[in-house]
């Protein structure tokens, strides 16, 4: 189908004038009920409940009687329902305590935080409208946070104990960034790792001496090239640990660094089991007889916080070493199964978003979607629920030059193609619509105040009238990152001070995760002591600024509902545009995402050039001459050539360890793919034998490399 953005426009717009019809109605029950009451009608029933009888020996009475069954009559059931539960929820958001439950499990907390002042500060504001109509309007277009439409936020509540933090590392050898995520997670309550990676990788090939390859390896992001290289980078953390969560930041080679990851995951489990039981010594022994002398190894001295869980399995998959003791297939496959429903995480795996936008595509567009589609159905068959199988993106659109109203048109655009695709492969709205995620960018524009509002309400109405979704499959989740753009090397130290408001946008925008940049990221990959300001930035948001002890800000306020509103309007309005030709990928044959984001671009840097876009120590408020800010020293992050000779030597070894085995399962993989079978199921296989080029080129041969529409 192709007319399903205009679609959804319209039945975003005919949502919000009926609400308007609904919210006159109540407004006028209202009037008549309060006009009953005022002439003391000795039949007047409890609010918005109907007259059984609206006969009455006074004319006026029974006029006002059948005018007030009338138009109550004319709201819909749910209307009438919100409106009636109306008192009950506002007496829970006022209790000393609240309750909820998730999943089958009770949730509960303190309502109120006390200021040094003594004030108790309510987490949740609630309206206080008189009007039947007011309430109607705002229980049926934002709703407190936790219920449909979803505006103020998916959850009723904030995560206690957990802030929206990601920890975002990646440079060098695996180690090295390994490193970092442990330094930066020393002392939180939640581990929530979030991994670049360099070029190399991004193109899904190997460490090499090759000119175009060798000066890429490590730099700007992790080198990853094999299983070992991902067991070594989440080691030390429990990735089935409901604290620990990871997000990956890779396209084109989603699928294989995603089998690498699950493998990972799996493997750890093992090795825990493995110990556990008093299985290990016997595992070690099998490990000495299969891999020799030459066992891959943690090639850096241990950093703090690293008990060297996930090395142990070094060199060799899990699944080898059944028959070890009491370790037998069952025991694995339970495991296995175990490690899929629990593990936490996020992989970009975005394709459109990298056609449109960021360039990473290295298979065909068909290719990479039916890959997508593979993960998904994976995921389905076996299970995961707390994985996303996709962070479907704009931060890139933005970056590469997007306003914040064509990011988010885009973006979710992008998203319901993504439905109708995998709706199309046969798959239930509900089984793969709690696997979607989402990933913005947040600048300095005001738009930026309302854009998870937005996108919540407009993908959360879409779900649930045109798709028949349930509530999971109804909240929109998404991550934030600072703008990369508004990041300048001029007044590098001011950089700070807009990572931080915009860090402000999202927080109070009840993100559910976020990444604020360090100010040196306009030059370089951030060092330990910029990427520690850039965390403490939300820490002290989260945790000292006293308007965050409320949870829902931005509700009730005229600006942002008016930003809201327009917002919304203008992404419909989008819809339409990129429905004209033909759906996302239609409009992506002839380049029409792309040639937007090059007009707006041209727009910022042609302002920012003239000065009439302000940027403070970039075009107004420069130092006199002669007064210019001291240039600080900054450290450029790159990779060694020990760091480069150690990857490049390392797949190579790795290769050669699996030289018998990799050449038939990458025969396999082939099949699989011909056949039109899961292969993502086949990479799951694969990456245990086989490296990242390796992989990729094998499957070149089947699905295409990737060409540009020209």
């Amino acid at each position: 189908r192709v007319r399903y953005l205009a679609e959804i426009a319209e039945q975003g717009r005919g949502i919000n004038a009926a609400i308007e019809q609904m919210a006159g109605q109540a407004s006028a029950a209202q009037n008549y009920y309060e006009s009953l009451k005022a002439l003391d009608d000795d039949a007047l029933p409890q609010p918005l409940q109907p007259y059984l009888d609206t006969d009455s020996a006074d004319r006026t009475l029974t006029l006002l009687r059948q005018r007030y069954n009338e138009v109550l009559k004319s709201l819909s059931m749910e209307a009438i329902e919100q409106l009636r539960a109306w008192p009950a929820r506002m007496e829970g958001v006022r209790a000393q305590q609240y309750s909820y439950t998730v999943r089958g499990r009770e949730i509960t907390g303190d309502n109120y935080r006390t200021s040094l002042s003594g004030s108790r500060i309510a987490k949740i504001a609630a309206p206080t409208f008189r009007d039947w109509g007011d309430l109607l309007k705002f229980l049926l277009r934002e709703n407190l946070p936790g219920s449909y439409p979803y505006t103020g936020g998916v959850y009723p509540y904030r995560r206690i104990g957990e802030d929206p933090t990601r920890m975002f590392a990646g440079e060098g050898m695996p180690e090295r960034t390994n490193k970092r995520f442990h330094y930066l997670s020393a002392g939180q309550p939640a581990a929530r790792l979030s991994t670049a990676f360099d070029s190399v990788t991004l193109y899904g090939e190997d460490p090499h001496e090759r000119p175009d390859i060798y000066g890429k390896v490590g730099n700007s992001g992790v080198s990853i090239s094999c299983l070992d290289d991902m067991k070594r980078l989440y080691s030390g953390f429990d990735l089935c640990a409901p604290t620990t969560s990871v997000s990956m930041t890779i396209n084109g080679p989603a699928p294989m660094l995603m089998a690498m990851f699950m493998n990972t995951a799996i493997d750890q489990q093992v090795e825990k089991h493995l110990r556990e039981t008093n299985q290990w010594q016997l595992a070690e022994q099998r490990m000495a007889d299969l891999l020799g002398e030459n066992r891959p190894r943690y090639r850096l001295d241990m950093p703090a916080g690293n008990a060297g869980l996930g090395l142990g399995l070094l060199g060799i998959s899990a699944d080898r070493l059944i028959g070890v003791g009491d370790f037998d297939r069952d025991t694995y496959e339970k495991i296995r199964a175990n490690t899929l429903n629990s593990v936490r995480g996020t992989v970009q795996a975005d394709i459109l978003k990298e056609d449109q936008a960021q360039n990473t595509c290295i298979f065909s567009t068909e290719f990479a979607l039916k890959m997508m589609g593979d993960i998904q159905q994976y995921f389905v068959d076996q299970q995961v629920r707390n994985f996303y199988s996709v962070s479907i993106s704009g931060y890139h659109i933005a970056e590469a030059g997007a306003n914040p109203i064509s990011q988010l048109a885009f973006t979710l655009s992008n998203g319901f193609t993504i439905v109708e695709y995998y709706l199309a492969r046969g798959m239930a709205i509900d089984d793969f619509a709690p696997n979607l995620s989402f990933f913005f960018s947040n600048g300095m524009d005001p738009e930026y105040t309302v854009i998870g509002r937005v996108a919540r309400r407009i993908w959360a109405r879409a779900m649930r009238e045109r798709y028949g979704a349930n509530d999971r499959s109804q909240m929109l989740k998404y991550h934030i990152q600072t703008s990369g753009r508004s990041l300048h090397a001029q007044e590098i130290q001011f950089n700070d001070i807009r990572t931080t408001l915009q860090a402000l946008y999202a927080i109070f925008d009840n993100c559910n995760s976020l990444h604020t940049n360090a100010y040196n990221e306009a030059i370089t990959t951030p060092t330990e002591e910029s990427v520690r300001r850039a965390v403490a930035i939300q820490l002290i948001i989260n945790r000292e600024l006293g308007l965050n002890f409320n949870e829902n800000p931005w509700q009730g306020s005229f600006i942002v509902d008016e930003l809201t509103d327009l917002v919304e309007e203008a992404v419909y309005q989008e819809f339409e545009a990129i429905s004209e030709r033909g759906g996302v990928l239609g409009a992506m044959d002839t380049m029409y995402q792309r040639g937007k984001i090059q007009d707006e671009s041209m727009l910022y840097e042609r302002k920012k050039h003239d000065g009439s876009l302000p940027l403070i120590g970039v075009n107004t408020y420069l130092p006199h001459k002669g007064e210019e800010e001291a240039t600080p020293e900054i450290e450029l992050i790159r990779a060694t050539e020990e760091e480069k000779h150690d990857q490049i030597t390392g797949v190579r070894r790795y290769q050669q360890r699996h030289a018998e085995q990799a050449p038939e399962v990458l025969k396999q993989l082939q099949q699989v793919a011909r056949e039109r079978g899961n292969i993502f199921e086949a990479l799951m296989e694969a990456v245990k034998v086989a490296s990242l080029g390796q992989i990729s080129a094998a499957l070149y041969e089947v699905g295409g490399e990737y060409r540009r529409n020209m």
